[in-house]
């Protein structure tokens, strides 16, 4: 099968300057690289034709030979190709500066020991926090208790005995890394990782602290004072700063996220920061009014009922809903009326309904359509 043209598998034209040719061989290895494509054959044949056409035209000699003789002046083996030596040669340093374009540092080991020895900040924690409506309302203070981890005060962190420090790791000479090697059908390559015995610190703790066991954490479980805002519903989230997991070697603690969830209440239903609910009043209450006492989270007070109401009214009670979070100000409370009519009339009852039926007449609802008004008087005399 013949090789196809250099330039088209980078995909650059003939006159790119090398910085093009290195930006689109940087572009190509990390859509194609073996380590990203496991177990892709095409994508590995698809990689090592890359590599070779880009030695090839980074050498600026090797670039002019391949522009006057095509593959001829390659002796159709790529300069050496993957034949032995790797990622060598290729304009990058070698093995360790391919990962540096995938992982941002100095192998696998992403910075080795200065990395491993930097101040790492705690992980950020969670706590679902259960509340009653009243409390979602009008703000409550909660003790709540959470396990996290702490900094050992016995070591102050550094997870060695007091008076002792750990010493170098002798299986990475303090570096946090070790380097292998492994023969593969591309050639040979060299991996960088993170030192298994000292965990990339590049130091082992020879007498660990008896409290900490050397890791300069403990576990314990902290008692935490919190205030929850009026206003909060279910899914508001309180963030509590520094009171997640500690951090190591000196680094900030992480933070505590609160999240808040509202039981449902008997009577009173919620939207943004107005309440609803709902009352029955009788068909008497309805036909001449009235003043019924109903509750709000203020506890009771008076709504009015005109004469005539309807079922399905609603009456409003100003600032008598959930105080706005962060704000000022309150929602309101809609009082929704349903007429509830009565039943197991006694022969009495039923004789002067049908009496008081009779004295009806249209100009008694407020209904346009006369049928519709022959039906009502119609169930009213039965």
């Amino acid at each position: 099968m013949a090789k196809r043209d250099y330039y088209e598998v980078l995909g650059v034209p003939k006159g790119a300057t090398q910085d093009e040719i290195k930006k689109a061989y940087r572009k190509l290895t990390r859509k194609y690289h073996p380590d990203v494509n496991p177990g892709d054959q095409q994508a590995e044949e698809k990689f090592k034709e890359i590599s070779e056409a880009y030695e090839v035209l980074s050498d600026e000699q090797k670039r002019a030979q391949y522009d006057q003789f095509g593959h001829a002046g390659t002796n159709g083996a790529g300069f050496g190709g993957f034949g032995g030596g790797g990622f060598q040669g290729t304009g990058f340093g070698g093995f360790e500066d391919i990962f540096d374009m995938f992982f941002g540092g100095s192998g696998f080991g992403g910075g080795g020991a200065a990395a491993a020895r930097r101040p790492q900040r705690g992980a950020d924690l969670r706590y679902d926090l259960t509340i009653t409506f009243e409390e979602a309302a009008f703000g409550v203070k909660k003790d709540i208790s959470i396990p996290r981890t702490e900094t050992c005060k016995t070591c102050d962190g550094t997870g060695a005995a007091p008076g002792t420090t750990p010493s170098t790791c002798h299986v990475c000479n303090g570096t946090g890394q070790v380097q292998t090697a492994q023969n593969t059908p591309f050639g040979r390559f060299q991996s960088i990782r993170t030192c298994h015995h000292c965990h990339g610190t590049g130091e082992v703790i020879t007498s660990p602290c008896s409290t900490c066991h050397g890791q300069g954490r403990v576990r314990r479980t902290r008692k935490i004072s919190l205030t929850v805002p009026a206003g909060v519903d279910t899914g508001s989230r309180l963030r509590v700063a520094g009171e997640g997991e500690a951090g190591t070697l000196g680094g900030p603690s992480g933070d505590l996220y609160v999240v808040i969830k509202v039981r449902p209440h008997k009577v009173f239903q919620r939207k943004n920061q107005d309440v609803y609910m709902e009352i029955p009043i009788t068909v008497v209450q309805a036909a001449l009014g009235d003043e019924i006492e109903v509750d709000t989270l203020d506890g009771k007070s008076t709504v009015r009922i005109p004469e005539g109401t309807q079922t399905g009214a609603s009456f409003t009670l100003k600032g008598k809903g959930i105080p706005k979070l962060h704000g000022s100000g309150r929602g309101d409370q809609h009082v929704k009326v349903q007429v509830v009519v009565p039943t197991n009339l006694n022969d009495k009852q039923k004789q002067l309904l049908r009496e008081f039926g009779k004295t009806l007449g249209q100009s008694n609802f407020n209904v346009k359509d006369k049928s519709f008004f022959d039906k009502v008087k119609e169930a009213f005399m039965g």
